[in-house]
């Protein structure tokens, strides 16, 4: 059957593919591959206070998967967002935000009941949009060139024949065989985002089920791995890949793409880890040296990790102080340079200038 990118792909092949997708060259960036992950892996279980790390690249992630959807806002007004009381923040910013939010439900869905299910996959979506609406009812959905208006894909109509093609998704991703978890999620990512099963977000939906799925079968810990940075540089390739598996059943080169995109990012997550971990150390000897005995402890500064901006509350939640003697701690650390206050509404909020440097580049 020829393929016709303005007709609906209700034809959409159940999982697993039909062709060999287990090449010569894909083996071998399976291993490459694969090394690059159980070193990131073992690198995540070092540091001290996991929500540290989590924090930091989750807020990273969730910026770059936006901005791939054209929702683009500032580390600034992010990370400030994140930590500020203020309900004045911009549409895009909340999105973001949202992205999240939806990111840290599927994790803790996953850890609680260990599946990844077309349930959990509209609860994703419905937090992204803020809204209630689930699979694809109505027709007419297709995915165009913005220039030119050309289609260049129509996915599965019906709810019915959605719902099918989800189910079979499940059941691809919890099936054990003996096909390699790097390859299956090449495979589940193109398989969601060809179901195309929400009238928005799938984008978003999709690059969370990447990191669901490596959690789900013990390659990661944690949420630390995003594609989003590497999808972004290389987006028309992204694309034009994807396209390639559904008009002429291209398996080999899309996987060979996530493959590389995996072992990229886990590389530069890896430096991104090592970065923090020195800052951190690098900070606490500031604090031991150059604070009041009074002021320091390991607990105040690592707190001032979770995210790049810490207030009042922080501490008070955290334990470390109440809020007359939390907000002298913190003018203490602006003594010392390792914070610098921003009035944001009514409130005052510090920023790690050099936490916020880093996760900026």
């Amino acid at each position: 059957m020829v393929f016709n990118p303005a007709s609906p792909y209700n034809d959409l092949p159940l999982l697993p593919p039909s062709a060999d997708v287990e090449t010569k060259a894909v083996l071998k960036r399976v291993a490459s591959a694969g090394r690059s992950l159980a070193e990131l892996k073992g690198l995540g279980a070092t540091i001290p206070n996991q929500s540290i790390l989590v924090n930091s690249l989750v807020l990273r992630e969730a910026k770059a998967s936006s901005e791939i959807e054209n929702i683009v806002t500032t580390n600034e007004a992010l990370f400030k967002a994140f930590t500020a009381s203020s309900s004045r923040v911009d549409p895009a910013t909340k999105e973001v935000l949202r992205y999240r939010a939806a990111l840290w439900e599927g994790f803790n869905e996953l850890k609680k009941r260990g599946l990844m299910t077309t349930n959990l996959f509209v609860k994703l979506v419905q937090i992204i949009n803020e809204n209630q609406a689930g699979i694809r009812m109505l027709p007419g959905t297709v995915i165009q060139n913005t220039r030119t208006g050309a289609i260049l894909y129509t996915p599965p109509t019906g709810e019915s024949v959605i719902r099918e093609k989800l189910k079979n998704l499940e059941e691809y991703i919890h099936t054990e065989d003996e096909t390699d978890p790097l390859i299956k999620l090449a495979i589940v990512h193109y398989q969601f985002e060809a179901i195309h099963p929400f009238s928005d977000g799938n984008g978003r939906t999709g690059r969370i089920i990447n990191s669901l799925f490596l959690i789900s079968r013990g390659l990661l810990d944690l949420p630390i791995l995003y594609l989003s940075k590497y999808i972004i540089e290389k987006k028309s390739e992204y694309y034009r890949l994807l396209r390639a598996v559904t008009a002429k059943g291209e398996w080999d080169n899309w996987i060979l793409y996530m493959l590389d995109a995996i072992q990229t990012t886990a590389v530069e997550t890896r430096e991104k880890i090592v970065s923090i971990r020195k800052l951190i150390d690098q900070t606490l000897e500031i604090g031991r040296t150059k604070l009041p005995a009074k002021v320091y402890s390991k607990e105040l500064i690592e707190l001032l990790f979770h995210q790049p901006y810490t207030k009042v509350q922080n501490l008070v939640d955290a334990g470390i102080a109440e809020r007359k003697t939390a907000a002298v701690y913190l003018r203490e650390l602006e003594k010392v340079g390792i914070l610098r206050s921003k009035k944001s509404g009514k409130e005052v909020l510090f920023l790690n200038v050099k936490l916020f440097q880093l996760l900026s580049k």
